[in-house]
């Protein structure tokens, strides 16, 4: 018992021994210094060291205001603001006159964006310190801080995201760890469609506080703009569940639940073959959220599907123009634009997007597509001889002679020798077009080639062997009816009318 009893006391001895060592310590680091004087380490390597010693000088000493002081500098210094500024709050509980302790907490409060302590901490520091000595660059910050969030505000207002971003950095410059910029910027990278920025910013919030519902929130709004609204609707009632009153998530659990409604009725009613209202609903969901570029570049698409099916090629192209505007890497939209082009006859305009869509994706059908309407654009740009005749392109010999004679006749130079110049040239070249579209279409193995699409400059010499003159020649020349002068043309000759 006496042993056990002996064994104690050397315990407390040794306890005792160890605390006074303690007090040694925190002596010597505050050594000529008055009581609430800053002694703080001067680099952050010296700061995870003393950190320790000013804990045990607080354990020791739990009414030192200067201990919790200098170990909110330590915090500051190693950036950990939330712990600095309990110890500053702390300090100044003690000694309410403790000038440096309102500092630091104003420099904390700057740090995490809590602009009315940090003013309300200036304010009390200038008081005990009328010179207002160690507070320029609090008070720098503070006007900055001002500043930019009021202009970021208004720019919120205005939907000029790019601003509001801009503005959140230069706040973050004073405040790096402020949870409020740093969201607020997340949210404005969203809408910007820089998804992936806006989901590092608020995953990086979560993995320290797994409940923070506005992280939750701007998880969610990405995932919105990504066009996955089933996820999306999920974490918004996860933010109700945390914060019933989130007036951000509450909004957009409503949004994103209508916009999904509104696009599966539209949906429905195309499938039924109901277009006209199909197209009704595509339009009412795109007037849910103008922000929401992918899914309101699928609307359009959709839309413009609809409209297809409706005859309205024109209002389809502008639809599927709207939709890549959206998301300029649509395929489904620009091959739909295409067929919208060729259907209406503005084969160039094709060519360009199904060009453009093999660049996107090389596959065998839209090498396909793009061949036949650089074809088909090929042949437009060719002189319609059917049409310059007047005759339907299921034309036999007969009506394309007829139609020959008729023409050369109403064409021919000789005819208008009293005209205008310009109305001469004009005649000319209706008459040269004429001979050109029966040299053709007479010739049963040219016709074949120009009925084929072939270019015709590709055989034989092509349309240069071909002298309209010499054509009208020989066919009044050739039998056709009654005999008939006709002076005047170069190298007179005569013909006869039927």
């Amino acid at each position: 018992m006496a042993k056990t009893t002996q064994g104690a006391c050397a315990d407390r001895k040794t306890s005792k021994s160890l605390n006074f060592k303690m007090v040694d310590v925190v002596e010597e680091v505050i050594m000529g210094s008055d009581e609430n004087e800053e002694i703080i380490p001067k680099s952050t390597e010296d700061t995870a060291p003393a950190l320790p010693l000013y804990t045990g000088a607080i354990s020791l000493c739990p009414d030192t205001a200067a201990y919790y002081g200098n170990r909110a500098a330590c915090y500051i210094m190693l950036g950990r603001y939330e712990e600095a500024l309990e110890d500053s709050r702390r300090c100044v509980q003690l000694d309410p006159k403790f000038a440096r302790g309102y500092a630091r907490m104003a420099k904390c409060g700057i740090a995490l964006g809590d602009l009315a302590a940090a003013e309300h901490a200036v304010k009390r520091a200038q008081e005990l310190q009328p010179d207002g000595t160690g507070l320029a660059a609090e008070l720098r910050a503070l006007e900055k801080l001002r500043q930019f969030e009021g202009e970021a505000a208004k720019a919120y207002d205005k939907r000029d995201f790019r601003k509001v971003v801009y503005c959140m950095d230069r706040c973050l410059d004073e405040a790096p760890t402020c949870v409020r910029y740093k969201l607020t910027k997340a949210e404005c990278l969203c809408f910007l469609g820089r998804y992936q920025e806006a989901q590092e910013i608020a995953n990086g919030i979560l993995h320290v506080n797994k409940g923070n519902a506005d992280a939750i929130y701007v998880r969610g709004t990405c995932l919105f703009h990504e066009d996955n609204i089933d996820s999306a609707l999920q974490h918004f009632q996860q933010v109700l569940r945390l914060a019933p009153d989130h007036r951000k998530g509450m909004e957009a659990y409503k949004r994103a639940k209508l916009l999904k409604k509104k696009k599966e009725e539209g949906n429905e009613a195309y499938k039924l073959c109901r277009f006209h209202d199909a197209c009704k609903l595509y339009t009412e969901a795109l007037e849910i959220d103008p922000l929401n570029k992918k899914t309101n570049a699928k609307l359009y698409f959709n839309r413009a599907t609809a409209l297809s099916r409706l005859t309205k090629t024109r209002e389809a192209v502008a639809d599927c123009t709207a939709a890549l505007g959206l998301d300029d890497g649509y395929l489904k939209a620009l091959l739909r634009r295409a067929k919208c082009y060729m259907d209406l006859g503005e084969y160039e305009e094709a060519v360009r997007d199904y060009e453009r869509a093999l660049k996107m994706d090389k596959s065998r059908e839209n090498k396909k597509l793009l061949q036949d309407a650089k074809f088909a654009l090929k042949r437009s740009k060719r002189k319609d001889y059917y049409k310059i005749l007047g005759v339907d392109r299921n034309a036999g010999d007969d009506e394309i002679k007829k139609a020959y004679k008729k023409r050369a006749l109403i064409h021919h130079p000789d005819r208008h020798a009293s005209a205008t110049e310009d109305e001469k040239k004009e005649q000319e070249r209706k008459f040269k077009e004429v001979g050109e579209a029966y040299g053709v279409l007479s010739d049963p193995k040219k016709k074949a080639r120009y009925d084929n699409g072939q270019d015709m400059d590709d055989h034989d010499g092509g349309m240069s062997d071909i002298d309209p003159s010499q054509v009208f020649q020989t066919f009044f020349s050739s039998g056709h009816g009654q005999e008939y002068s006709f002076g005047g043309f170069p190298g007179g000759f005569s013909f006869q009318f039927g």
